[in-house]
Parts: C-alpha cells; structure tokens; sequence
C-alpha cells in the first residue's frame, strides 16, 4: 500500500470530485460548452465590464503612423529638398544626398541623417529635417551631440517655421557644446 499525505478522516470530508481525483480514478468530466444557433449573435457586455484604454498623447500618435520606407521622404523631407534644389540653383549648395550616410555611434547605435548637403565653399554639412521642436526627443538630441563630437562635419537640425510666422526655416547648429 502506498503512503497517503492525508488521512482517511480528511479524505472522507472533502467534496465529491475532490475525492475522486485523489484516489486516483480521474478528474471529473467537464461540462461541455453550450451551443449557439448559427447566426446567434454573442451576448453583449454590460457596461463598464471593459475599462476605456487612456486616450493616446501627441507623441503616441505620431508614432503610431510608423515609418516609412528607407529612402523615402515624408512631407517636411520633401519640403526641405525643394528647398535645398532651390539653393543649388542659386549656387549656395554644390549637392545634396538624402539619407546617404549612415554613422555608428557606438556597437548598437547608428544615425542615419536626413540630408548630406555640399556646400559652395567645399564644407560637408549633415541636416536632420524634424516637423516641429515638439518631436525632437532626448534621443536623437543625444545621437546628434554625440555624432558632432566624433565626426569631422557640421551637423544642423532644420524645423519649418509656420506661414503665419514667415514661413521657411529653422536651421540649428547642433554640437558638444551648443
């Protein structure tokens, strides 16, 4: 006979399907689940048996647009290589390259600025479009002080200005110690 971590007395008070399955005959079956006609519609929640999900912040929802394709623009990007087009023909600009350099700033970090732009005197300047100062998080602040202090070019970060503020841009000059 095999030892028993309970007594014949505390067997004998516990439920029926206790029992059943402690003496080793198998659990219980189990009830099947009802049936619905075809078609049934499923019975409805009551009312605040689902809490609402907190509405969503600005920076949420902009990141929850995702991100485009490598090597396409999105409307600010476009702005701006229109304008940057406009500075070549004025000869301000030799060239401009979008998101042809990608720099590692460390063994899992990397920065791919928005535009490499040549300008008429030679100087090779890295410009990161951004839609607004709003978006532009800690992270790529940090990435671009970073980038500015281990690479021998001039990075700027670019915000348009609002048309009811004149329109056009902003461009800061982004490094170790501005």
């Amino acid at each position: 006979m095999s030892k028993r971590w309970i007594t014949e007395d505390r067997l004998n008070s516990l439920p029926a399907g206790y029992r059943v399955r402690e003496m080793g005959q198998g659990a219980p079956k189990a009830k099947p689940p009802a049936k619905r006609a075809p078609g049934a519609v499923p019975p409805a929640l009551p009312p605040g048996a689902i809490p609402a999900a907190p509405a969503p912040t600005g920076m949420q929802r902009m990141q929850a647009k995702g991100r485009l394709a490598k090597g396409a623009m999105n409307a600010t990007e476009a702005k701006y290589a229109a304008h940057l087009d406009q500075l070549r023909l004025a000869g301000e600009v030799l060239q401009w390259k979008f998101e042809a350099i990608k720099l590692q700033l460390a063994p899992d970090t990397t920065l791919t600025v928005d535009f490499m732009v040549m300008l008429a005197d030679g100087t090779l300047e890295m410009h990161d479009v951004k839609g607004s100062k709003a978006i532009y998080t800690d992270d790529a602040k940090v990435k671009m002080k970073v980038a500015a202090s281990e690479f021998p070019f001039v990075f700027r970060v670019v915000f348009p200005v609002k048309k009811a503020d004149g329109g056009g841009w902003m461009i800061e000059r982004v490094g170790p110690g501005e």
